[in-house]
């Protein structure tokens, strides 16, 4: 882990402990507080209490759906959807993750012994691929799924939303 990292898991521990989920960053003497810009993130304020990283489905926003179900302007009923189609993204996502980690370690192994291991580097390099083509169609059934989901209006946001880079997937 990077150190830095470790600072802001620590940070994120050290608010929690403090904060019981009622205080709000920025609010004035609270030890939850930061900076004036701590907690922001596109689509409005959440307060500086999620998750470090890439948030729910891994779109490039801290609250994805949040975010979607504010400036799509969506009914309750896609809400819903949405939420259970981001949950598959986020889990193949995880995956890609783990399969990242796997094919470092299997590289490292390949480099390890006294003479390289090249049917080992290869076996690394073939489940990086695989698993970047796992996540391709992840990534594709998803948007194949919100596609059917919105209607023209609410396709053509999203669309903007991607194209200037709100939005990243």
């Amino acid at each position: 882990m990077h150190p830095h990292q470790f600072w802001k898991y620590a940070q994120e521990a050290r608010r929690a402990h403090h904060c019981g989920g009622e205080a709000h960053a920025g609010d004035s003497g609270n030890p939850c507080g930061g900076g004036p810009f701590e907690g922001w993130r596109a689509g409005g304020r959440d307060h500086g209490h999620g998750d470090w990283g890439h948030g729910g489905g891994g779109l490039g926003v801290r609250r994805p759906l949040r975010f979607l179900a504010h400036k799509l302007d969506l009914r309750d009923d896609q809400v819903a959807e949405l939420a259970r189609i981001l949950g598959e993204l986020k889990t193949e996502r995880a995956q890609a993750e783990v399969d990242d980690r796997r094919t470092v370690a299997a590289f490292a192994d390949a480099v390890a012994p006294e003479t390289f291991d090249e049917a080992r580097a290869k076996e690394a390099g073939d489940l990086r691929v695989k698993s970047a083509e796992n996540l391709r169609d992840a990534v594709t059934r998803a948007l194949q799924k919100i596609h059917a989901l919105l209607d023209e209006e609410q396709r053509k946001q999203l669309a903007y939303l991607i194209r200037t880079g709100i939005l990243t997937l």
